[in-house]
């Protein structure tokens, strides 16, 4: 793969719904990747899933979601639901992550994983994405996918259970980042492979 297409804030999509159901697709990818890779290459292939999601919803949650709320007719209940479903699987890719690839539960807790997220990102897309599609202008969906490009470029890299909203990323958000990528940066510098 090349890292314009598994960088989201490089990603050449210009319309927020586009970028953000391709990165759905991607996200499946990644898992099929986690799931086929061998013990040794299983750490590294879980960090790019991990960081995927991670950046993935901070930016859903910091731009696309209080748009929908503002912006669609139920938009409150629709993106209530969301963030419940983004809540629970950030709890559980937590744990995954601080436990590691070795851990004995790690296929099966990513095989439920798998199911939450997909099952999310299918909601997403059919309660969410559908009537942005329909309620925006295309120049409304082009600043978004600015703006969600640049959210992901200086999102938290790991999962951050709680913190589900745009005002919560936006206080907690950039140190997390900060304490993200300095984490991230010393587990590589050591060769550690969870």
């Amino acid at each position: 793969m090349t890292k314009r297409r598994t960088v989201p804030e490089l990603m050449e999509e210009n319309d927020v719904i586009d970028l953000l159901i391709h990165q759905h697709n991607m996200i499946k990818d990644l898992f099929d990747e986690v799931e086929r890779a061998s013990m040794s290459e299983r750490p590294e292939a879980f960090r790019r899933l991990v960081r995927m999601l991670a950046v993935h919803e901070t930016a859903e949650e910091e731009i696309v979601h209080p748009y929908a709320r503002r912006k669609l007719e139920g938009g409150k209940e629709i993106v209530d639901d969301r963030l419940t479903e983004e809540n629970e699987a950030k709890q559980m890719l937590e744990h995954m992550d601080e436990s590691g690839v070795n851990d004995p539960e790690f296929m099966s807790n990513l095989a439920h994983l798998r199911t939450s997220v997909l099952a999310h990102a299918q909601n997403e897309e059919r309660y969410e994405f559908a009537q942005l599609r329909e309620h925006t202008s295309e120049a409304e969906r082009r600043t978004m996918a600015a703006a969600v490009k640049a959210a992901e470029a200086i999102a938290p890299t790991h999962p951050h259970p709680g913190v589900e909203s745009a005002t919560k990323n936006v206080l907690l958000g950039t140190p997390a980042a900060i304490m993200d990528r300095v984490r991230d940066g010393i587990r590589r510098a050591r060769g550690d492979k969870s």
